[in-house]
């Protein structure tokens, strides 16, 4: 099972030095607002690949008072042992470790997928279509690790092209045509492992009953693959002109729709825009298992404070015996209904056993 044994933040946020040693399932973290309970799910967030659940500066990750740089260590019930972390000459390089060996960034996909739900995707379906590229992404990369790579690769070319496509003599075309085939070369993969992701996931939704949590009807938009490299050749001078690519699978969206009721997610209240966000990511939680033989850790930010007690009972039934499932709330009642569980009190950058 993927799950942390052992959990260790070294200057991290408001955590001078903290240890955490987890049980397998529910990890419940509950204290006042501002203690220091997200910065551990951020931390956990950064055991894969990515700019963590806030998408923050690694500087600024680095505690405030401490000497500049930080680190995030953990043991996978498997008694292997990842970390990654900063160093204060080089605060915003990121770096990682597996078993004590220097490795890349990307490679932790391999070893362990991590899922997230915050406040801050509670309108994930209203805002913009770059949160959905993302959050689609990372349940991409849940599925398939290699998608970092290629996420990367691409970014990279697309920069590099914009770069060159502003030079006030005009850009070298064999260059340009270098970084258009990168582009299509790794923005092909991204868009094949997106549409991978999608046609899988749509069909494990559709084929789950209705529950307390509404299932939605997805489908990729946008971008739909073609000669990408002949395409940027021919869109060159609009491309200068904009400042930025503008085709690509980097335009790509994820569109949701309420099943049951026929109609995009963006127009649902809230609680029915969180209610549907959380069935996606049970379903997809449970795809991941299947794929990769063991579940995905969750991350769940808060989750409670805006569900009724039948819903809050019916997630807890759900994710019971489903992995390792960290939760936070200000109080510790919210997780009440919830039996076998490790409990951890959050204050003040202090963490103690409950």
């Amino acid at each position: 099972m993927a799950a942390l044994t052992r959990l260790a933040l070294t200057d991290f946020r408001n955590h001078a030095g903290a240890l955490l040693e987890p049980g397998p399932g529910f990890v419940v973290l509950s204290g006042p607002n501002g203690a220091g309970k997200t910065n551990i799910l951020e931390a956990v967030s950064l055991l894969a690949p990515g700019r963590g659940l806030r998408r923050a500066a690694l500087s600024d990750m680095a505690r405030r008072d401490g000497p500049g740089g930080f680190a995030v260590a953990a043991r996978l019930a498997e008694d292997s042992e990842i970390g990654t972390g900063t160093q204060p000459a080089a605060p915003e390089r990121r770096q990682a470790r597996i078993n004590g060996v220097p490795a890349a960034v990307n490679s932790l996909s391999e070893r362990l997928a991590v899922l997230w739900l915050t406040p801050a995707m509670d309108r994930l379906f209203s805002d913009s279509a770059s949160g959905r590229r993302r959050f689609l992404d990372r349940l991409v990369l849940a599925l398939e690790p290699g998608h970092a790579h290629h996420s990367a690769r691409y970014e990279a070319a697309m920069r590099a092209r914009t770069k060159l496509l502003a030079e006030p003599d005009g850009a070298d075309p064999q260059w340009l045509a270098a970084l258009e085939a990168g582009m299509a070369e790794h923005g092909e993969a991204l868009g094949l492992a997106r549409a991978r992701t999608v046609a899988a996931l749509a069909e494990a939704i559709a084929a789950e009953p209705e529950g307390r949590f509404p299932r939605a009807q997805i489908a990729l938009a946008g971008w739909d693959g073609g000669d990408l490299a002949a395409a940027l050749r021919a869109s060159r001078g609009r491309d200068a002109a904009a400042g930025r690519a503008t085709l690509g699978p980097h335009r790509q969206d994820l569109e949701v729709i309420q099943r049951a009721k026929s109609e995009p997610a963006a127009l649902g209240s809230t609680g029915e825009q969180k209610a549907l966000l959380i069935g996606l990511i049970l379903a997809h939680a449970q795809l991941v298992a299947e794929r990769r033989g063991a579940p995905p850790i969750l991350l769940l930010d808060e989750i409670a404070a805006h569900l009724d007690p039948d819903r809050r009972a019916a997630l807890y039934a759900r994710l019971d015996g489903r992995g390792q499932v960290w939760m936070t709330g200000t109080e510790a009642g919210l997780f009440d209904a919830i039996g076998q569980a490790s409990r951890f009190h959050v204050e003040a950058g202090a963490i103690s056993s409950v």
